[in-house]
């Protein structure tokens, strides 16, 4: 059974709304999913310094540790690239069967082209 975990920061941090959120796009999710990792979007948003922040659910499906060590990551739009980072995430540690929420932050120097910051989603880079 798919579980849902929370990093002690976003725990405590977590609007009840947000939670809600989350908790149904996880239990949406793990009804029935063949693949072993998805991303599934939460939301976007840029920061003070231009940076843009990808917010996923991710779903560790397998019976392997996922980590997080030189993952590339592209965030796209409509079919376009709009950013590509490589990701080395030390405490990003999913377990076997877990969802776990996250935010990416990919620097203003890995972006392609201006996001929409609508209808956008992550996918992993073989």
């Amino acid at each position: 059974m798919q579980k849902l975990q929370f990093e002690p920061s976003w725990d405590k941090t977590l609007s009840p709304k947000d939670r809600k959120r989350i908790e149904k796009i996880h239990f949406e999710t793990s009804l029935s999913n063949p693949a072993n990792m998805q991303l599934t979007p939460l939301w976007q948003a840029t920061n003070h310094k231009g940076e843009l922040l990808i917010t996923v659910l991710v779903h560790n499906f397998s019976q392997q540790v996922l980590l997080f060590h030189n993952k590339k990551l592209r965030y796209i739009e409509n079919k376009e690239i709009i950013a590509e980072h490589i990701f080395s995430l030390p405490s990003l540690i999913i377990q076997r069967e877990t969802s776990m929420p996250w935010t990416f932050i990919f620097p203003v120097e890995s972006l392609k082209k201006p996001a929409t910051l609508e209808k956008g989603h992550l996918e992993f880079v073989d």
